[in-house]
């Protein structure tokens, strides 16, 4: 499967460019919203996290329709946490 993304951007005036890539990103409310698949048909949605950030953004998915969903950026405090344990899942580069 490849990881290539087929995109198709349109202006206000409704003329559309197609081009491709292996991720892009959406700047939405000032963070960097990047997508890209994950091999296995997927697609995988994040937001940069800066260092030194104060807040951390969460992505709420929520339906609105059958084939319709609202995605929300919703940030909350970097709580200062001495004791993390760095794993596989924690999401820092390590």
């Amino acid at each position: 499967m490849s990881d290539s993304l087929q995109l198709i951007l349109e202006d206000t005036d409704g003329t559309q460019l197609e081009t491709s890539c292996t991720r892009f990103a959406v700047i939405w409310q000032g963070k960097e919203v990047w997508i890209q698949q994950d091999g296995r048909g997927q697609l995988i949605i994040g937001v940069d996290v800066e260092e030194g950030d104060a807040e951390y953004a969460n992505l709420l998915l929520r339906p609105l329709a059958t084939n319709l969903v609202s995605l929300e950026l919703e940030m909350e405090p970097a709580e200062v946490d001495d004791e993390h344990v760095h794993g596989p899942d924690c999401g820092h580069d390590h």
